[in-house]
């Protein structure tokens, strides 16, 4: 896996939470929302079917696994997940806890107003609550 790049697109709308068996968390910097992004760490991925049928079960793993939990932190009342790719090609899944009232609801989020960046003591302690969470997933993920 030390042949994995993260497209620049990614790596500037977002920021790392952790890695997981198979994927890169990171953040999007979008405070609207709890917001993630699942990469998995192969080269050349673009579709879940480019992965082999043991890393598409791990994705799965991993994408329900942390939704459930993002969920219950945030008091969420729908997970959306989703693979679009359209505008960044390397294959990602936003992971996605929605609220009645948030500013899409209950519309999808994407291409609604612009993005609201997190003030950085806010970041910090999103991240910082993320890693703590994902930290006690770890063992059931793996």
């Amino acid at each position: 896996m030390s042949d994995f790049v993260l497209d620049p697109r990614l790596e500037q709308d977002s920021r790392f939470i952790a890695d997981l068996p198979l994927c890169q968390v990171r953040l999007m910097n979008d405070a609207r929302y709890a917001w993630v992004l699942l990469i998995p760490r192969r080269q050349d991925t673009v579709e879940v079917f480019d992965l082999d049928d043991s890393d598409q079960s791990q994705l799965w793993r991993e994408a329900t696994g942390l939704g459930q939990a993002l969920k219950q932190q945030v008091a969420g009342d729908k997970l959306n997940l989703a693979t679009l790719g359209n505008v960044v090609s390397q294959l990602h899944v936003h992971v996605v806890v929605r609220k009645r009232g948030d500013d899409a609801w209950p519309g999808p989020i994407w291409g609604h107003g612009q993005a609201r960046p997190y003030h950085s003591e806010v970041m910090s302690e999103t991240l910082e609550r993320l890693q703590t969470m994902i930290a006690s997933l770890r063992s059931s993920l793996e």
